[in-house]
């Protein structure tokens, strides 16, 4: 049974609430963060109301600060910032949705003022602003806002995303524009991509120098616009289901780019229209073979083949990227598909390229990843003169799982990391070589053979005649 010292929540209720609040304030004194989270839970007695009051106030404050924030003053920052959050969903989301969306949003306005006067480094801000964005979704689907104010507020969003706080908005604000807001929101956005640019003068301001020449300002703001003017009717297109409509935001040579192309027909898909899917597939086709990897290509090239109901070309094409990238997800995909026991013969085959495989660390990575072990000690084995020492993040982990049941090969596996850091004079690595070392010692007394490789009396008379004076190896 604990002490009535001990430390718990039984044991202090048990001071009285007088006590406690002596203490509590006692705690408080000259900490600024712990007294608004207390003014905070003092105003949440009266409802909603009251801490959307002292909310708007400290976001207000927030908002006027213009003292640089230093790295190690950035937690409390966020701290301060995630606890207006964490308000706002506790104490006047339940009862005020539209107050509580409304300080979400002003709270991700405030995101380029901190940006430009902290040091962010690690995300530590930027964490809270992408946790308020989403709550601002989860709220927009409890709330009745005004449509045309919405679109303004949306609107402006989509050009103050300076920092990232408002991706994928238009996308979260679906539940709360509905098909009215969309439409008004689409016209908005189509009216601007539309209008002429302005004219070209002769004042105009250079504000760099390219291979092309000037970069004026006037030329950058009108890309930069023009850029999230398209980004904005894709995210539209895609919210209204719109897959021709999402597509026709790209231009003919755009269309041509595999990841775009991708795109496309992965919306096409969706809307059940693969043969639409493969042509667009098939624009970029081309564009597919210049050196570069296209993964989600490939991806929706072989979802749009089923599709189509052509499974056997699928089927090949899965077995085509695994050979090609020892890709093991797509391994996985092809036996999954094929009948009972064809399966089997198939990974074992499937293995045995693997094991053949031009690149012997693809392949043991490939190997220990499966898993197929035995596999992997046996192209250690076959192998050995291929390990590479120096890729110990690799070769580590991996004699590590063969020890138990292949012994020799992890054996290798270790003195190929211990022979690459003594012969480079790799000194730092040599506590890292001792201790391979010692496995080395432990796994000698399990090993029956060692063949062409010499046992483990051998190797040290190895390492002594080439490297007997790197004390920092033997003494480690």
């Amino acid at each position: 049974m604990a002490s009535d010292k001990t430390l718990n929540a039984r044991n202090l209720a048990a001071l009285g609430a007088d006590r406690l609040a002596e203490l509590l304030m006692e705690m408080v004194a000259g900490d600024a963060t712990a007294k608004r989270l207390l003014r905070l839970e003092l105003a949440s007695r009266s409802g909603g109301g009251d801490v959307a009051a002292e909310v708007r106030k400290r976001l207000a404050a927030i908002a006027k600060s213009r003292s640089f924030v230093d790295w190690h003053k950035v937690r409390s920052l966020a701290a301060d910032l995630d606890m207006q959050r964490s308000a706002i969903l506790k104490h006047v989301g339940p009862t005020l949705p539209s107050e509580a969306f409304d300080l979400l949003w002003r709270l991700l306005d405030l995101a380029p003022s901190i940006y430009e006067r902290c040091d962010d480094s690690n995300g530590t801000v930027g964490s809270i602003f992408t946790e308020a964005l989403n709550d601002l979704g989860a709220i927009a689907g409890q709330m009745k806002p005004d449509v045309r104010k919405l679109v303004d507020r949306v609107e402006a969003a989509v050009f103050a995303n300076d920092y990232g706080q408002f991706d994928g908005v238009i996308g979260l604000m679906v539940p709360a524009l509905g098909e009215e807001g969309l439409a008004m929101l689409k016209a908005r956005f189509e009216e601007l991509a539309a209008a002429p640019a302005k004219s070209k003068v002769d004042d105009r301001k250079v504000i760099g120098i390219s291979t092309r020449g000037p970069v004026y300002q006037e030329d950058f703001e009108a890309r930069y616009k023009a850029r999230r003017i398209q980004s904005a009717l894709t995210d539209i297109a895609d919210a209204l289901g719109d897959a021709d409509g999402y597509a026709a935001r790209y231009s003919a040579e755009e269309r041509t780019n595999p990841a775009i192309a991708a795109n496309i027909a992965e919306r096409l898909l969706g809307a059940h229209r693969p043969e639409d899917a493969m042509a667009a597939l098939r624009l970029a086709e081309a564009n597919c073979h210049n050196g570069r990897h296209w993964p989600d290509w490939h991806r929706v090239w072989i979802d749009t083949l089923d599709a189509m109901g052509q499974a056997g070309e699928a089927q090949t094409a899965r077995l085509a990227i695994f050979e090609r990238d020892l890709n093991a997800e797509y391994l996985r995909a092809h036996l999954k598909r094929l009948p009972d026991f064809d399966d089997e013969e198939a990974e074992t085959r499937a293995l045995n390229y693997v094991r053949h495989h031009a690149d012997f660390h693809r392949a043991l990575h490939f190997l220990m990843n499966w898993p197929a072990h035995g596999q992997a000690a046996d192209l250690v084995l076959a192998r050995h003169a291929e390990l590479d020492g120096d890729q110990y993040w690799l070769l580590t982990p991996a004699a590590e799982s063969l020890e138990q049941s292949h012994p020799l090969a992890a054996t290798l596996i270790l003195r190929s990391m211990i022979d690459f850091s003594l012969d480079r004079a790799k000194s730092k690595r040599y506590g890292h070589a001792a201790r391979h070392f010692q496995t080395c010692l432990y796994l000698a007394k399990r090993i029956d053979a060692f063949g062409e490789h010499g046992d483990h009396d051998a190797y040290i008379a190895k390492l002594k005649a080439g490297h007997s004076r790197k004390s920092g190896f033997w003494n480690a």
